[in-house]
Parts: C-alpha cells; structure tokens; sequence
C-alpha cells in the first residue's frame, strides 16, 4: 500500500493548507480525499503536490507492505 502520511506533514511544515490545495492550485477535493484514504492518486497529481511543496516523492508518500 502507498501511504501518503507525509504530505500531511511536508504541508505543515511548508504551511500550505487543504484549502490552499483546492482554491489556488486546483486540485480537486477528490483527490485530497484519496491521499486521505491512501487510495489511488494520478501520477499528474502528484507531480502538482512535488511542484507545490518544492519536494520529493519521499516527502509526500512511501511504500508500506501489506500485512498477510
């Protein structure tokens, strides 16, 4: 599963908020919601969140396996 904990924090940390996400950058809620639920998020929203934040894939998103 990807978890997408640090986006929470690279947000805090860089001080931009959900709000900031939808108005000024157009992201859609949707896809906020997603990270969220550590569901599926395209790849170009991705790019948006590394160009946003001015970080790395690291920082937003790792892989953690799956427990069996």
């Amino acid at each position: 599963m990807i978890s997408y904990a640090g986006l929470w924090d690279t947000m805090r940390q860089k001080g931009v908020t959900q709000h900031t996400l939808i108005r000024k950058h157009s992201i859609s809620p949707a896809q906020i919601t997603r990270s969220k639920r550590n569901e599926r998020v395209s790849t170009h929203t991705l790019e948006v969140f590394f160009q946003i934040l001015d970080c790395r894939a690291e920082d937003v998103m790792e892989y953690v396996r799956d427990e069996e």
